[in-house]
């Protein structure tokens, strides 16, 4: 244990913390869409079960670095371009995430009458976890690999993990809940996801895309839509309507 609570490590532990933080922001996102399709009393349940399910994964993968790191071995190329144990778990993640988002969407936008049913959300707890499961090792190989390169010891790596998962833990009621009462918002979520999933298929294929331009993207959009929340507040029902439902000529 020599040599781990110095300074350097201190400054590492806070800045790994903050940094998955922010890289478990679509986690968060994407658990808050599929647990709103179980029963109020199991989602609280649901969200902490899997943050629970990625903070494991994420340690399990600390705990195997070597593996890890052999992921980014080339496994075969085709077409000549080389692709790497991690290139192909971001692109399967990747195109799982674009296909759960189109369908989600095209669910809200189309099937809201079709396939409403109390005993369709209760039954889907267990797949709900699949899901999560799934996404929580394509989300969680990221963060380990951005912890590895900002972080020496395993100690600290972990013990950032975990503080961010409380963190996450702590805030992903009030996230899911406000997602909730917002379709709006639970539609500008879903399109962070299709995002994100673009994102991880470029990643899986070479293309390097610059994280911080996704994550202004998605504040950005964000603080717009809290504007229009803002606003729809504020306008009187009676002129709101009067824009809605103009007067026939």
């Amino acid at each position: 244990m020599e040599g781990i609570f110095t300074s350097e490590n201190l400054i590492a532990l806070v800045t790994l913390t903050a940094l998955e933080i922010v890289l478990g922001i679509d986690n968060i996102v994407f658990i808050s869409i599929l647990v709103g399709k179980l029963p109020t009393e199991q989602r609280d349940k649901a969200r902490k079960i899997g943050l629970g399910l990625a903070m494991l994964t994420r340690i399990g993968l600390l705990l195997s670095l070597s593996w890890v790191m052999q992921l980014k071995n080339p496994l075969f190329q085709p077409w000549g371009h080389s692709i790497s144990g991690r290139d192909l778990i971001l692109l399967i993640g990747g195109l799982f995430l674009l296909g759960k988002a189109t369908f989600e969407i095209h669910d809200k936008l189309e099937g809201a009458g079709a396939h409403g049913g109390k005993g369709a959300k209760a039954a889907s707890f267990a797949s709900i976890l699949v899901q999560i499961a799934i996404l929580d090792i394509v989300f969680s190989l990221d963060s380990v690999i951005t912890a590895v390169g900002m972080a020496q010891h395993v100690g600290v790596m972990i013990a950032a993990v975990v503080a961010a998962v409380i963190v996450m833990m702590v805030f992903s009621g009030a996230i899911s809940g406000f997602i909730d009462r917002h379709p709006t918002m639970k539609m500008l979520a879903l399109s962070f996801l299709l995002l994100i999933g673009v994102m991880l298929v470029a990643e899986g294929w070479g293309a390097h895309v610059e994280k911080g331009y996704i994550y202004f993207a998605m504040a950005f959009s964000v603080f717009v839509e809290f504007l229009n929340l803002k606003l729809r507040k504020s306008v009187p029902v009676d002129l709101h309507q009067s824009y809605v439902e103009e007067p026939k000529k």
